[in-house]
């Protein structure tokens, strides 16, 4: 009966009523927030995004606690949520399903979380400000802010690419004021991180990953490695989480979730075009988190006049990709020919990697057509003066 009281109580209210949902997360944590927000009878577009908001970011916490539970880490950078910064759990327990588990755990939070976006009108007329400081994520499940689970620890040298480690660290965190423009920019965002999802769980790394730790304890037991001066043990976890992916990929995959992969990446696109449209007709200029060409934005970040325009010739051909209408150039094809990555979305099979350098795994998705030639990207890159990668995150 205590935890139902407490849960009512919760929900009713924050602690005040003059206290912002920046201000409750900071105090309270992002489980606590959204239970309240998602209790909201009749919730106003505000509060929608918010909620939105708040799931969004609950979804990043609940994988950065997959991981810190289970030790996880990518070395090589690729994978996204394992190379974020975290501190090492001192007795991690790892499950070779763990990779799998987080993935399968961001796609849901991904789903929940964009539902109250795509509720979010054209004319909506509304302000959700989120000072960055009040953010963070119970990376250990402890239920205590602690230090290096602020948002800013965790995700700024994504955001801000160099700018991060030239920052004044004195300087105060942006405060964000997000409106109904910014919902269609998180909603793309969840379309991606569920596409990349689905794209990981297409191939589930959860055999490959057992039969790694099978050997890895075989050979310890054989004889254990002792250390040495050139560090072959940080070595044997390069190949070993190369050997993963290259074993993953080799494998007869989940075509279900390969199709679902592409409609995340194309609804992505979808969704970006509704952000450039709002955003557009913006007139305002207050704390933007993308602005418009007449805008500036809270977190420092210049963009050049036209950015919209030429990010969007990139996610056209995006699209036109990941439909199979543009090819992508193959090494041993000519300017008239190419491969179709819209059939290994719809017709997906073992990825032979050697098979694909050599053509051979390659032969079923090439085609004769029309190629991505990269003139738009190109144009993107000149325009934000060779910060294509950072600004391809942040612009989403």
């Amino acid at each position: 009966m205590r935890h139902a009281l407490f849960a009512l109580a919760l929900a009713a209210s924050p602690a005040t009523a003059q206290e912002t949902v920046s201000a409750e997360i900071a105090r309270t944590g992002l489980t606590a927030t959204e239970a309240r927000l998602a209790a909201i009878a009749t919730p106003t577009d505000a509060d929608r995004f918010a909620l939105g908001g708040v799931r969004f970011l609950g979804a990043v916490e609940a994988a950065l606690q997959t991981r810190w539970a289970a030790g996880l880490s990518d070395p090589t950078g690729m994978v996204p949520f394992l190379r974020l910064p975290l501190d090492a759990n001192p007795a991690p327990n790892f499950t070779p399903d763990a990779v799998a588990t987080l993935f399968r755990t961001v796609t849901l939070g991904m789903e929940q979380a964009r539902a109250p976006l795509t509720a979010i009108p054209d004319t909506a007329d509304f302000g959700v400000e989120i000072n960055l400081a009040d953010l963070w994520f119970d990376v250990n499940a402890d239920g205590i802010r602690a230090p290096g689970e602020d948002l800013l620890d965790v995700a700024g040298p994504m955001l801000l690419g160099w700018r991060w480690a030239g920052r004044d660290p004195a300087t105060p965190a942006p405060t964000i004021r997000f409106d109904a423009a910014d919902a269609a920019w998180l909603a793309a965002y969840t379309h991606l991180l569920a596409g990349v999802s689905e794209g990981v769980l297409t191939y589930d790394p959860t055999a490959s990953i057992t039969r790694v730790a099978e050997a890895g304890a075989a050979m310890t037991a054989l004889s254990p490695a002792v250390p040495n001066p050139y560090d072959w043990e940080h070595a044997g976890t390069f190949v070993d989480t190369a050997f993963v992916m290259i074993d993953a990929l080799n494998q007869t995959p989940d075509a279900a979730r390969a199709q679902a992969a592409q409609a995340h990446f194309l609804e992505m696109v979808a969704q970006n075009r509704i952000f450039w449209r709002r955003v557009a007709a913006e007139t305002d200029n207050a704390a933007e988190w993308l602005p418009n060409d007449r805008q500036q934005s809270a977190l420092g970040i210049v963009l050049a006049p036209g950015t919209g325009a030429v990010w969007m010739g990139v996610l056209t051909d995006l699209e036109a990709v990941l439909k199979g209408d543009l090819l992508i150039p193959y090494w041993r094809l000519g300017p008239d020919a190419g491969v179709n990555i819209g059939r290994m979305f719809t017709d997906p099979r073992p990825i032979d990697v050697a098979g694909w350098l050599q053509g051979t795994a390659a032969l079923p998705y090439l085609q004769r057509g029309p190629l991505a030639d990269g003139a738009s990207l190109a144009a993107f890159d000149s325009l934000v003066q060779g910060e294509a990668m950072l600004m391809a995150i942040f612009l989403n």
